[in-house]
């Protein structure tokens, strides 16, 4: 498998170069998206701790990289950092309040819904933030403030975000505190009699999550050069970070990178394709469709299947 990788990567490399601008941008959303997905992996898929507020933790990204840039100058390489700090200080709160008081199931979801949209009306009040309207980027092509003239710049940054992600999470399934978590998933009561420190684990997962979400979103804010309060901070982003991992198959590797794979160029190009017919809001429809079947046919994911096909297949 590990040879499969590496010449995956490989490929992913040289895309670029037979690919025209429309396919580029795709690929961009299928890395972003798998990257958020893989993120969310971390507490969704791993912990067991349902989140669907993980959009409050890109617009925290995205805006203090934003305004780092645009009131002090400061490069948003170095502000994505801060940006993810103060994500991952968000995400501490959240995930203290929410695990401290026993929530769990559909109460923790009300408590990352409610932070999201509490994130969301507080930046559309605050004028310093570009109120309601948003903050604009100007677009100067200085690769120091994280802008390009070329697209495949982007390209290669958000398959290093993928990838990087995706290993962390590979180190965190060998470690003491990926098995936890995944033990704590399956029986947490268990845990905590075996004298587990289950608040500990489920707190570093949503701070760590949290702080990889608010790294994308200085990505998403310096690739779109703009950032409104619906978009940044919107329920709509959030649902779309979930379903990656839940397609593909929460709770593993590769799932988030699967579920991106299928998710993203199927929304994409049947927008582009049902736009163009006129039939606009049909890809939702089809978006629709494909979800349910995932639910009703493979309610474990795509990748769980793919994986025992396979080894089938060997066997």
């Amino acid at each position: 498998m590990k040879w499969l990788g590496a010449l995956a990567v490989l490929a992913l490399l040289a895309l670029p170069a037979v690919l025209n601008s429309y396919g580029v941008t795709i690929f961009i959303l299928i890395f972003f998206y798998a990257f958020l997905g893989q993120a969310w992996n971390v507490v969704g898929g791993y912990a067991g701790q349902l989140s669907v507020g993980h959009a409050a933790f890109v617009g925290v990204g995205g805006y203090t990289a934003a305004m780092l840039s645009i009131e002090k100058g400061l490069t948003p390489w170095l502000g994505m950092f801060a940006g993810g700090a103060l994500a991952a200080l968000l995400g501490a709160v959240i995930g203290y309040l929410g695990f401290r008081f026993g929530l769990r199931g559909f109460y923790f979801v009300l408590l990352t819904v409610a932070f999201a949209e509490i994130c969301r009306i507080a930046v559309s009040n605050i004028d310093a933030l570009g109120g309601a309207l948003g903050l604009y980027i100007t677009f100067t092509g200085d690769p120091r403030q994280f802008q390009f003239q070329d697209n495949r710049v982007y390209y290669y940054i958000a398959l290093g975000l993928m990838l990087a992600a995706t290993g962390i999470v590979a180190l965190l399934e060998r470690r003491r505190f990926g098995i936890y978590l995944t033990a704590i998933r399956e029986d947490e009561g268990a845990c905590e009699a075996l004298g587990v420190d289950t608040l500990k684990y489920k707190l570093l997962a949503m701070i760590l999550s949290s702080f990889l979400t608010g790294i994308g979103g200085t990505f998403y804010a310096f690739y779109l050069f703009s950032l409104q309060p619906g978009t940044m901070f919107g329920i709509p982003l959030s649902v779309e970070i979930i379903l990656r991992p839940i397609v593909g198959g929460a709770g593993t590797l590769l799932g988030p990178l699967l579920g991106s794979f299928i998710l993203t160029p199927l929304a994409e190009l049947s927008r582009l394709y049902f736009g163009q017919s006129g039939l606009h809001g049909l890809h939702l429809v089809a978006y629709g469709l494909l979800l349910i079947g995932v639910v009703l046919f493979l309610p474990q994911g795509a990748y769980p299947y793919l994986r025992r096909l396979i080894a089938g297949t060997r066997a």
